[in-house]
Formats: C-alpha cells, sequence, structure tokens
C-alpha cells in the first residue's frame, strides 16, 4: 500500500505556476480524463477558460470532511485573500435540534475537537450536542480478557456526537467567511480535464471541473474528499486497494434501563463481529453492531423485544466461554498481579437497555480501502476517498479530521511563502506524513478484525494473553491511545 512513484507525472521542477503566467498563456492543450492526449481547437478552448471562474481550490464532496476542509482553509490567515469553492450533490438544510438523537454518530477525539476548534466549529457543536467519555472498556466475549483505557487527569478521551450536529456547526463556520468560500449546493462534477505535466502558452495549467448542470469551474488544486467511491480518485487513476468485508453494520438509537453518568464507551467482540454501546446522555446510547450480513439482516428485521434481548445477551453473556481457556486465562492473569500488582483493570459491567427508538435501526456494509495515492499534480484526496477503515476502532471520521490538519498546514504554508498550491512539492509533503500515519492504523484494525473474527482456541488463547499483558502495562496503552489521536500541531 506504499505510494508508487512509476507513473506520477515528472514535474516537481517545473509546476510552480503563477498567477501572471496562466493569465499570459493559460490557454490550449488539455490532458483529458484517463491521461489521454487530445488536441483541442484553440479558440474554442480559448473561449471555455475565460468563461470558466478561477477558484484557488476546489473541494469536490460536502460531506463532514469536505466541508470542514473548506471551512479550515476559509478560516486560515494565509488564506484571506484566495477564492475557494466547496461542491456538494444535496441541498442546503437548515439544522434544528431534534428531541431524539440520530443514529449516525461519530467518536470525536481530542485531536479532532481541536481541528473544529481552530475554526470556531466546536464551540457550536458544544452548544448543541455531544458527550464526552472518560473510560473505554474492551472485552472479549470468548474468554476473560479485558483491557481499559483512561487518563491519569481524568480528562475527557473523547465526544460521541451526531454527525448532523458536527455538520451544522462546520456549516455555521462556512456561512462566516461566504466571502471566501462558495458553497455549491446541488452541484455534482461530472467531468475533469486534467491539465499538462508542464505547460505553454497554448495550454492551460488549471484543473478543469464540470459539473451536472453544464457549468464549468478552473482550480490550482483539486480535493477530492468525495467518499470511499470518489469520482475524483478514478477519474484521476489513482489505484485503490480494497477489499469488502464479510460483516454489516447495524446502527440505532438506544435507552437504557436507569439513569447512569454513562461516560464509559463499551466495546466487546463477539465471534461474528465486535458490539460497540457509544454514550449519548445519562440515558440513552449509540449502537453499532459489526456482524454476518444475515444476522443483519435478521437484527433489522426482528421486533423490538427480541432486538433489546439480543443486544443485553451480546453484552452479558457468556455462552462463548471454554473451561480451558478462562482456566489458562486466569493463570496468566495472576502471573502478570504478582509482576505488576498495579496493572489489573477494574471491570465494570455495562449498562443495560431497556428499548430501542422507532425507525432508528439501519444497516451499511463494511470495508476496508486504501489509496495508493493520495496526491497527484494538482489532485489531493482526504478522508474516505484516500482510505476506508473498519469501525471497530471509530477511527473513521478522525482519520479525515488528520488529514485535514495535515493538508492545511502545508497549503497555509505555501499561500504564505507565495508558492503554487497545486504543486507536488508540498503536496508530497502531505502524502508522505498521513501515509506514514494512516498505513500502519489501517493495517492494525484489519489485523484486529480477523484476529477477532474466530472462536478457535489456539488464537482465542494467544489474543486473550495479549490483550491481558497490554493491560498490564500502561505505557503501551497510552502509546495506544496517543498512535490514534490526531496532532493538529503542524
Amino acid at each position: 500500500m506504499v505510494s508508487s512513484r512509476d507513473f506520477r507525472p515528472r514535474c516537481d521542477a517545473r509546476d510552480v505556476t503563477s498567477a501572471a503566467m496562466a493569465a499570459a498563456c493559460g490557454r490550449g492543450l488539455l490532458a483529458p480524463l484517463g491521461g489521454r492526449l487530445r488536441a483541442c481547437p484553440r479558440a474554442s478552448l480559448r473561449s471555455l477558460t475565460s468563461a470558466a471562474p478561477l477558484y484557488d481550490v476546489v473541494v469536490s464532496g460536502g460531506g463532514m470532511v469536505g466541508s470542514a476542509m473548506a471551512a479550515a482553509l476559509g478560516h486560515d490567515i494565509h488564506f484571506h485573500d484566495k477564492k475557494i469553492a466547496l461542491l456538494e450533490a444535496g441541498p442546503r438544510k437548515e439544522y434544528h435540534l431534534p428531541e431524539s438523537y440520530s443514529n449516525r454518530v461519530s467518536s470525536i477525539s481530542p485531536g479532532s475537537a481541536t481541528l473544529l476548534s481552530s475554526f470556531g466549529a466546536w464551540d457550536h457543536v458544544c452548544n448543541l450536542r455531544c458527550k464526552p467519555f472518560r473510560r473505554m472498556q474492551v472485552w472479549d466475549a470468548c474468554s476473560e480478557a479485558i483491557i481499559t483505557f483512561e487518563k491519569d487527569d481524568l480528562d475527557d478521551m473523547g465526544y460521541i456526537v451526531e454527525n448532523d450536529v458536527v455538520m451544522s456547526a462546520v456549516t455555521k463556520q462556512l456561512d462566516a467567511v461566504a466571502d471566501r468560500v462558495e458553497v455549491f449546493y446541488g452541484s455534482r462534477a461530472v467531468g475533469y480535464t486534467w491539465p499538462l505535466p508542464s505547460h505553454s502558452c497554448d495550454t492551460s495549467p488549471w484543473v478543469q471541473v464540470e459539473l451536472a448542470d453544464g457549468r464549468r469551474l478552473q482550480t490550482k488544486l483539486l480535493i477530492g474528499a468525495d467518499g470511499h467511491n470518489s469520482v475524483v480518485r478514478k477519474e484521476a487513476e489513482i489505484q485503490n486497494i480494497e477489499h469488502q468485508y464479510d460483516q454489516s453494520a447495524v446502527v440505532a438509537t438506544l435507552h437504557l434501563s436507569e439513569a447512569t453518568d454513562n461516560n464509559v464507551a463499551w466495546q466487546r467482540f463477539l465471534p461474528t463481529g465486535p458490539i460497540a454501546l457509544l454514550p449519548l446522555s445519562d440515558t440513552a446510547s449509540s449502537l453499532v453492531w459489526s456482524t454476518s450480513h444475515e444476522h443483519a439482516s435478521e437484527l433489522l428485521t426482528m421486533d423490538k423485544e427480541s432486538f433489546v434481548d439480543s443486544i443485553n445477551s451480546a453484552f452479558w453473556s457468556n455462552v462463548n466461554h471454554s473451561d480451558f481457556i478462562d482456566a489458562a486465562g486466569a493463570m496468566f492473569r495472576s502471573a502478570l498481579s504478582l509482576l505488576k500488582p498495579s496493572g489489573t483493570a477494574v471491570r465494570q459491567l455495562p449498562p443495560s437497555v431497556a428499548n430501542v427508538d422507532p425507525e432508528s435501526r439501519a444497516v451499511f456494509p463494511l470495508g476496508m480501502g486504501h489509496a495508493t495515492e493520495y496526491v497527484r499534480h494538482r489532485v489531493a484526496l482526504i478522508g474516505d476517498a484516500a482510505h476506508r477503515v473498519h469501525p471497530l476502532a471509530g477511527q473513521g471520521v478522525n482519520l479525515g479530521f488528520g488529514d485535514i490538519a495535515c493538508l492545511t498546514h502545508h497549503l497555509s504554508a505555501a499561500a504564505f511563502n507565495g508558492q503554487d498550491l497545486g504543486s507536488l512539492k508540498h503536496l508530497l509533503r502531505f502524502e508522505t506524513e498521513r501515509q506514514r500515519h494512516n498505513v500502519s492504523l489501517i493495517a492494525a484494525i484489519d489485523l484486529l478484525k480477523r484476529l477477532y473474527s474466530t472462536s478457535l482456541s489456539p488464537l482465542v488463547l494467544l489474543r486473550t494473553w495479549g490483550l491481558q499483558a497490554t493491560n498490564a502495562l500502561p505505557p503501551v496503552k497510552d502509546n495506544l491511545v496517543k498512535s490514534q489521536e490526531i496532532s493538529s500541531e503542524f
């Protein structure tokens, strides 16, 4: 999954193009989709490019990651004189906080909260609705192995936030920089024309974007934030390594049997996949249950009482335990307690579920994907367009926000130094930094998914001992937590 440079345009030293040079000679031949060259009538091309407005950055995809990318650039001090466009296929939505919770939520890391704070969105999130959690408990359904995570200073480990709340907060901050960021609602890109690696007075240096309604835009940098089925990635012919898991995720909004502090994120690894209970309030939690496609369909259609019983059983039942594994785990745990008395975990019992919100149950397929390259000349990929992960670690949107923090840092430095925003010089730095972080995390998540998708005794014993040993070593646990947090200090 490491990037290959065999097919990258050799243009690092020739792609620095100023606006003045573009104005003087930015017309002529273009490289159409797929990299095949085609001569275009000079007069007609000149009329097309002169009529199309030029933007410094166009972000394709107006979801959480794409919108946050546009907002971060719009609020950046070095982008005060730049023009940014955001393409969103759907209409603008006016958000009014409903009484009930949405079934689509994200676990926001402290680093992601810092990113959202950098352009003023996090205050809006806190004023709307979010639930911090201070502890995580993860345990195996096939043994007594358990691992807990919490910070010594009792700080928040993360925040469970509805996706609609994040979108509302980011949209408010986009409105605040409407003079710099133009949002094209109901607009979908249907075609891209790429510039040649080097241009003359008869070639255009910009990416040409054609919208479904016939309008055209030009941009110095196109950022693809259009999801795991990214059109930008496909049209740029960037290879994507992907795998469809034999699992679907069932999500729902649940009501607890009684009010609690509810500041713990719970996850149990079942042989069919992990089940997670994420706090929304003192009386409500969000369910994310990864399981086989067949079982997911059953969960979706069963009556309310059976569904609630299935959830409680998944968290409480020891039907998958064996005497051999329990005895071996107990012996190993005793040995660890002698070597490291303070390293044993205090097990908490998860809350009991009493009810499920009507119409909140939904299912979606799971997969893994990773683009071999994040950047090309005047193109960058972020979020699910660049990588897709299993939800077991809750890192999907955090990886995307990490991409934003890194790319914004490098683009801000380029703008400050008067450099071409679409140059590979700084885009490659972004790619190197993010791939170094993302590839190892994606591989680790994929390995965990496979390791816990079996009830074979040798593997169960191996992961039991591994989980117990990790839990007994606080420095190792601290590194695991830090590896999942994104840094906003670039």
